[in-house]
């Protein structure tokens, strides 16, 4: 059991930093994500992030030739179409598909792109409305992921120093060249800035930036 942090029990963040007590922001299960719906439900959210890139549309808008010209048109949209198909195969136990999948991955459309480097295990539970920019040089390797999360480019979500990973909130903004290692959580609206590194918890609602990374804001409002 983990949390998802609620910002409103902080009245500011010199109350919580590297070494406080994690009691101070509310505990939460984790939502599974990916285990409800089809693949395709699930991957229908993913498209809904581009047909207005930047946005969600709405499920009507998503239509079956919709999705088909967005996934001739958007190289990431096809990458993770990919993960979508190697994490379907995974949690039915089918053999050798993921791994043919994650090799897949890393070798699709490499007569247009000399490098098309996306690293993203089949294991990792993404909620749906995944959106990755730019997906080169971008490695993931998460606990959790929830929906709606924007990646990017070239940002590494994995481990630090021991073997345990992020747990990524929904509605999570991570800039470009960001780094979020080690069994950290990342709350809801969360906004990660660019070439940040977070290695502490960050609470729902939260901006952080710099290395190490710390919060300017919350909801908004700037932090003192």
């Amino acid at each position: 059991m983990s949390w998802v942090g609620d910002a409103s029990s902080l009245q500011k963040w010199s109350e919580y930093g590297p070494g406080r007590p994690r009691h101070v922001l509310m505990r939460a299960p984790i939502r599974q994500v990916g285990e409800r719906g089809t693949m395709f439900e699930t991957f229908k959210q993913d498209v809904q992030r581009w047909v207005t890139p930047g946005q969600v549309a709405d499920p009507p808008a998503v239509t079956l030739l919709t999705a088909l010209k967005l996934l001739y048109r958007y190289m990431p949209l096809r990458a993770v179409a990919w993960f979508r198909l190697g994490a379907w195969f995974k949690r039915r136990g089918v053999p050798l598909v993921p791994g043919f999948v994650q090799r897949r991955i890393y070798r699709v459309f490499r007569r247009i792109y000399r490098v098309f480097g996306l690293e993203i295990s089949p294991d990792i539970p993404v909620g749906g409305g995944l959106y990755i920019a730019h997906p080169v040089g971008t490695a993931i390797y998460a606990r959790h992921i929830g929906r709606n999360c924007s990646i990017i480019s070239v940002v590494t979500i994995g481990m630090r120093n021991k073997w345990e990973f992020p747990t990524i909130g929904d509605n999570v903004f991570i800039g470009a060249g960001a780094r979020v290692l080690g069994g950290i959580c990342v709350g809801n609206d969360a906004s990660i800035g660019a070439n940040a590194v977070v290695i502490h918890d960050v609470p729902d609602g939260a901006t952080v930036v710099g290395i190490p990374a710390k919060v300017t804001r919350i909801h908004g409002k700037r932090i003192i």
